[in-house]
């Protein structure tokens, strides 16, 4: 099962980060305004991801915690436009839809989002990713702790939730 160690955090200096990325030759994969849509389940998180890039079901475990974070992840890339969607609102309730638009960024293993989140406001998430067991947590976290400094992101920015615990914080 892949792992990734991960943070996120508001930030407000969407354009220093962007810079510093692209001096670090970051891989542009592109802007996707993605829809996350969250169902109600007994263990961990599911969330089905719509974008224009990436679409996947996607389901996780993981602590709140602000810093540097372990997620256990399981990942069905779905097809565009596909069923999946009407088969899980028919069997599963909604818990929230997370409206985003996402840039993306990647180097080598370490993932990169800059976003705009609607009703919450601007983000910056680093996500170590080990597909294979290869790389391990403590190479992950010092991966991730690398990126925070670099991107001069304070302790109290760090958030410990999901976008979807901080939008059914604001209902």
């Amino acid at each position: 099962m892949p792992i990734n160690v991960e943070i996120k955090a508001r930030t407000k200096a969407i354009k220093t980060i962007r810079k510093l990325l692209e001096n670090q030759l970051a891989r542009y994969v592109g802007l996707d305004h993605q829809v996350d849509t969250y169902f109600k389940i007994t263990q961990g998180r599911l969330k089905l991801r719509e974008g224009e890039i990436e679409n996947a079901l996607i389901h996780y475990a993981r602590s709140n915690q602000a810093g540097p974070k372990t997620s256990e992840v399981l990942l069905y890339q779905s097809p565009t436009n596909s069923s999946l969607k009407a088969i899980l609102t028919a069997a599963l309730d909604t818990l929230v839809v997370v409206d985003k638009m996402r840039e993306i960024y990647f180097i080598d293993n370490v993932k990169f989002h800059l976003d705009k989140v609607t009703d919450l406001g601007t983000f910056v998430e680093i996500e170590a990713i080990d597909r294979d067991g290869s790389i391990g947590q403590e190479e992950l976290t010092r991966q991730c702790q690398y990126y925070i400094e670099l991107f001069q992101i304070e302790e109290e920015d760090l958030i410990p939730n999901s976008y979807s615990d901080l939008l059914l914080a604001n209902q």
